[in-house]
């Protein structure tokens, strides 16, 4: 239709933990805004559970999502989606975008295992994930990039990863593949052909004090302890089974 601006949909969705006082965990605010929805699951004993559930395609060209995670004082919240993330074009231009905001208190504890986000052809998305801890928060935060659909080639993405304790940053790194990107994403220093990239960071307070060794997890993969309470294990892969293997993997072998 002619004369029409198209730019894109704004969506944010907020869950906000906090400890029940009778041995389980409350979840007051629960709300999912447009084509983010947030169910409840069934729990397992204090750690309550939400599922993201997209109700509508993308994040499209021009699109701006948002989801936002508050864990309280000895709460306890594991949070995963039901289905890949695919970032599509749209019509409205410019890259989309999709932010997660994470605020883990003291004594609090998340589990942040979305599923897997496929950069399909002729996207163009900026992903950011920042978590902030207190001192003796607990996360385990994965992120899986998987660039293109099968047989064809990626869309451009940009993710950035940060994550700080008491204010004092841990991790803060950004990759970016696709058309666009800067030159040697392909490469051997980075994916060297690869097509399915993650990372997984856990935080622990005993990982202060005994700090996990530096190993690599065979071909691909690496975990490597932070200048805090904290290990990131990064991998690539052919395939997105693959990459789920070998994270799943790390995290067990963490105990």
């Amino acid at each position: 239709m002619g004369g029409v601006i198209v730019s894109g949909v704004r969506a944010t969705a907020r869950i906000v933990a906090r400890d029940d006082g009778r041995g389980g965990t409350a979840l007051p605010t629960l709300e999912g805004d447009g084509p983010i929805a947030l169910r409840r699951t069934r729990g397992s004993g204090a750690e309550a559970r939400v599922m993201l559930v997209g109700a509508m395609s993308g994040p499209l060209g021009g699109d701006r999502f948002a989801v936002e995670a508050r864990v309280e004082r000895g709460a306890r919240l594991r949070v995963g989606s039901a289905a890949a993330t695919i970032a599509l074009p749209g019509q409205a231009k410019g890259e989309a975008h999709y932010d997660v905001r994470l605020d883990v208190a003291d004594g609090a504890e998340l589990v942040w295992l979305p599923e897997q986000l496929i950069s399909a052809k002729g996207s163009d998305l900026y992903v950011t994930t920042r978590a902030e801890l207190g001192a003796d928060a607990r996360l385990v935060l994965r992120e899986e990039q998987v660039l293109g659909r099968v047989g064809e080639e990626p869309g451009r993405l940009t993710s950035r990863l940060a994550v700080r304790v008491q204010g004092r940053t841990l991790l803060d790194q950004e990759l970016a593949c696709g058309p666009g990107a800067p030159g040697g994403w392909d490469g051997p220093a980075v994916l060297g052909g690869h097509r399915a990239v993650g990372q997984l960071i856990v935080v622990r307070p005993e990982f202060g004090a005994a700090p996990v060794a530096a190993r690599v997890l065979g071909e691909g993969a690496t975990v490597v302890p932070l200048a805090g309470p904290a290990v990131l294990v990064s991998a690539v892969a052919g395939d997105a089974l693959r990459l789920r293997r070998v994270l799943d993997e790390a995290l067990a072998g963490l105990g």
